[in-house]
């Protein structure tokens, strides 16, 4: 099933506090995931070379499920040892000049539906905090899950806070936010591309995907979930 909700009215429930959550990569920002973007974008610059990707690449051998980029989710080498200030001030530039452009039209519109009916928007994503960041910024959420970056003496370790926000990580992280904040997931909404989003789309009574990759598109079938797709 696909349709094209990016137009259509939210429901309004004055007396039920309802979020919407937001994935960001394929999603908010169609194409390939920001942190790659991110990585070419510290390539040209000099920050990373030769050495941080073969030991990125050593690292995924080592611990790779078949398949899988989840070793290289949860441990980011190439960032390892790197300044905070330094790589945190090019985030923000590389997020103002490549993210922010390259928003879909169509989920600015349903962004701004959510936020007119009341509800609470929320990006949630596997990406780095200070990528999204400026990006929330932009759009003017308050609310953003994403990789947060341990950091020591050195600078950062190329570790991530746990629990990651992506597949059961983002269940866990909306569950306990909507606690905290006394949301009614079951009226809530929830967009989402890919099967590391499958987990943040059940949670939710309203759960949307979008521009579906790596058999995506079966499990909306499946579910009975639409489909809808964002340029």
């Amino acid at each position: 099933m696909s349709l094209d909700l990016a137009h259509d009215p939210v429901d309004v429930r004055p007396t039920t506090r309802i979020a919407a959550f937001f994935d960001v990569d394929n999603t908010l920002l169609p194409g390939s995931a920001s942190e790659l973007r991110f990585f070419r974008y510290l390539w040209r610059h000099d920050i990373v070379g030769w050495r941080e990707t073969v030991r990125s690449v050593a690292h995924l051998l080592r611990h790779m499920p078949p398949v899988s980029y989840q070793p290289l989710r949860v441990r980011k080498l190439y960032l390892e040892g790197k300044s905070p200030e330094v790589l945190d001030d090019l985030a923000e530039r590389f997020s103002r000049a490549h993210l922010i452009p390259a928003l879909s039209r169509q989920a600015l519109a349903r962004l701004e539906s959510h936020r007119e009916a009341g509800h609470e928007v929320v990006l949630v994503t596997g990406s780095l905090e200070n990528l999204i960041l400026p990006l929330a910024r932009h759009l003017g959420v308050e609310t953003v899950i994403a990789a947060r970056l341990v950091r020591d003496a050195c600078g950062y370790t190329g570790h991530v806070y746990p629990p990651l926000p992506y597949g059961e990580g983002k269940r866990a992280l909306i569950e306990a936010w909507s606690q905290a904040r006394s949301i009614h997931l079951p009226s809530s909404y929830a967009y989402g591309d890919s099967p590391g989003d499958v987990a943040l789309l059940e949670v939710v009574g309203n759960p949307l995907v979008v521009n579906p990759i790596r058999g995506m598109e079966q499990v909306a079938q499946r579910r009975n979930w639409s489909v809808i797709r964002w340029e």
